[in-house]
């Protein structure tokens, strides 16, 4: 059969293509091995995303003596909150397999793999193999767990995200190497849950690629919470011989190591891309070391007609990314004219409690940069909006280039700013100034108004501190 696109793969970047493609008249197929909406929609983004918000729940119940309201003492059932969780995955992926016919877009379900003549082979479960021809192929194939060359992820014992929603039973205590987005929100929510939890960290800090009074806020919160952090640590092996897991961990700095003992280790040491067994080489296409795909700002590969998006590329392993590549990616395809993402305006959302959201240059980075600051921060302690909701803890952090007023980054820990960000995202796009946004008036009582009053601090115009 002959398409005008085929994309390999349905995660967040593949089917969001698809449909573009689709709306823009050409003949299009997905091939999936597993589940069409791949493992944001099955088991990523959106069934974490329910754990987390029975975690937070919970911690609601717990604490509803501070909204003066008595409960009896609240009990978690484990398995029920999995199950919710995988309810809304399933619900989901079915949304995904509506858009698909009603895009009337194939669906062949297979492992793909690419062969010269811009051709794809598909491996149906049967293991019968099917060719299918196309005048342009999308490699979206995404990414999995990265597993560390010391720390094998057997599945029961040592694991990766996957397992980590899925667990038959409540581990009293768990082990988290790792502490990006992945990490920290699964460390959130076991901690929250009941499970005694120590994370693990190479670098200095938690949330190292955050801005550090980010990284710092959540330290404090994470230890206040009941959590161990062993930051400037590397977990050294894990021995899984006995019941449980014995993790010895060294500090970077001093040499010492200390041996901790847990029912479960979660490996979340980031993402590697799924490009083995594709077909690549036959076709010239190249890759990085770390096994992804070299292409250029519209997501050409080296092969004529064959492009690649999301968790495969070099550029930062989130579903939104994956989305707007796969758009991007097709109007180009299309003949419109289309401009490349930048990639310092992609906001990075992590969804513990409290959250955190952030966009831009960090200060660090901006003052590497060159630029010459000025800096804003405002608590949400001062914030009426947060205190009556009784989530005063957090801030918003901006940083703004002196010259210019441009706004260089923006830095957020409070609950719900993932639904804040957006306003800084678009402000950068639309190259905002600090004085426009000062000016911008924002609704009272809200938290969004933090981000009016840290632009005031930054002025030193601040009304509120």
């Amino acid at each position: 059969m002959n398409y005008d696109v085929i994309v390999v793969g349905s995660g967040p970047g593949g089917y969001v293509a698809a449909i573009r493609a689709a709306q823009l008249g050409f003949k299009v197929a997905v091939v999936e091995r597993e589940s069409l909406g791949g493992i944001c929609l099955n088991w990523g983004c959106i069934p974490t995303k329910a754990l987390l918000k029975s975690a937070q729940v919970f911690d609601y119940i717990n604490n509803a003596a501070d909204y003066g309201i008595e409960v009896a003492a609240p009990k978690a059932d484990f398995s029920a909150v999995v199950k919710r969780s995988r309810g809304v995955a399933e619900k989901m992926s079915k949304g995904v397999n509506f858009l698909m016919r009603k895009n009337k877009i194939d669906v062949i379900m297979g492992t793909g793999k690419l062969v010269p003549g811009k051709k794809v082979s598909v491996t149906d479960a049967k293991g019968g193999v099917k060719e299918y021809a196309a005048k342009n192929i999308i490699i979206a194939t995404g990414g999995r767990a990265r597993a560390l060359p010391n720390i094998p992820i057997d599945g029961k014992k040592v694991i990766g995200y996957r397992a980590a929603m899925t667990l038959p039973s409540q581990p009293k205590k768990m082990v988290v190497i790792g502490s990006g987005a992945i990490g920290v929100e699964f460390a959130y929510f076991y901690n929250t849950m009941g499970t005694d939890v120590t994370i693990v960290e190479y670098m200095n800090e938690i949330l190292p690629r955050e801005d550090a009074d980010v990284s710092k806020e959540m330290k404090k919160i994470f230890k206040k919470s009941g959590m161990k952090l062993m930051t400037g640590s590397a977990v050294q092996k894990v021995d899984t011989a006995g019941t449980g897991c014995k993790v010895t961990v060294k500090n970077n700095k001093t040499g010492k190591e200390e041996v901790i003992e847990c029912d479960i280790v979660l490996s979340a040491a980031g993402v590697t891309p799924n490009t083995e067994n594709l077909g690549l080489e036959s076709l010239g296409i190249k890759t990085t070391k770390s096994g992804h795909i070299e292409v250029d700002e519209f997501y050409r590969t080296a092969a004529a007609g064959v492009f690649a998006i999301g968790d495969v590329l070099p550029t930062q392993a989130l579903a939104h990314v994956a989305s707007a590549e796969g758009i991007l990616c097709v109007e180009k395809i299309a003949g419109h004219h289309v401009e490349p993402i930048d990639y310092n305006n992609i906001p990075g959302c992590t969804y513990c409690y409290p959250e955190v959201a952030s966009v831009g240059y960090t200060e660090q980075a901006a003052k590497e940069a060159g630029y010459e600051l000025k800096v804003g921060k405002f608590p949400f302690s001062a914030s009426g909006k947060a205190s009556a909701a009784g989530a005063n803890y957090g801030f918003v952090k901006v940083i703004y280039d002196k010259k210019y007023g441009e706004l260089l980054g923006m830095h957020m820990v409070g609950a719900n700013v993932t639904e804040m960000i957006a306003e800084a995202v678009a402000a950068r796009k639309l190259e905002t100034t600090g004085h426009e946004i000062l000016k911008a008036i924002h609704p009272h009582p809200t938290m969004s108004e933090a981000v009016m009053e840290a632009t005031a601090a930054a002025y030193d115009e601040v009304i509120h501190l």
